[in-house]
């Protein structure tokens, strides 16, 4: 059986949400995944990162990872989004990465594809689920399908915290604990499953997209 491809795709300032996506990456790869683990390039300012110690520090040590691009969701048969929140909202640096991908939503190259997402915030009520919401707008946006991590099993959610929108930490707490992260693994797992149950359902779907615009354009002509 063909592995299913997963794009991780996130933005850390300090590490928690990249400790996440580590976690839901190595989930997906358990599953049987190949993983693209991708973060979003940094847009704030050197002089502004270099006043926190944490954030440039963790900047330094991921440096490696290679940035997201948009050929990393057309790749994918499944992706994941990470972001902290930011006044409830996804950090800007997602966000920008998410607007560049006008192109690849207008070619159909992103619906129909399993998506999830996950966050951290500094305090309990920092905005967790709004964010998680706001990605799914976008989702809704590219017609993927969201699948969240819900109740599915129920133990390993609500040992990190109870969060059905997606596996969600309190970075005011420390660093991501073993049920928090074990909660990612299973969200990863469960979005590589789904993606490789879907992939065979997209082409049909696409070729009779591409015979619509051909045949469109075949009568405006």
């Amino acid at each position: 059986m063909t592995r299913p491809r997963i794009a991780v795709i996130y933005y850390s300032s300090t590490g928690t949400v990249h400790a996440l996506a580590e976690a839901l990456a190595e989930g997906a790869r358990e599953d049987g995944a190949e993983v693209r683990l991708r973060r979003a390039a940094e847009l704030a300012p050197a002089s502004v990162v270099d006043r926190h110690h944490a954030w440039r520090e963790h900047l330094a040590a991921t440096e490696s990872i290679h940035e997201a691009r948009a050929e990393d969701l057309v790749w994918a048969d499944g992706f994941a989004l990470g972001t902290p929140t930011r006044f409830g909202t996804p950090a800007s640096q997602l966000k920008q990465f998410i607007d560049t991908l006008g192109p690849q939503w207008r070619a159909s190259e992103l619906s129909n594809k399993p998506a999830t997402t996950f966050t951290s915030s500094d305090e309990v009520h920092g905005g967790q689920e709004s964010t998680l919401l706001a990605l799914c707008n976008v989702l809704h946006q590219w017609g993927s399908v969201i699948i969240p991590p819900g109740y599915v099993d129920y133990d390993i959610l609500h040992a990190a915290g109870g969060n059905p929108y997606g596996v969600s930490h309190v970075a005011g707490e420390g660093p991501p604990t073993e049920p928090v992260l074990r909660a990612a693994r299973f969200q990863g797992a469960r979005l590589a499953a789904i993606a490789l149950l879907l992939r065979p359902l997209r082409e049909p779907r696409r070729r009779h997209h591409d015979l619509a615009r051909t045949d469109s354009h075949a009568h405006a002509t």
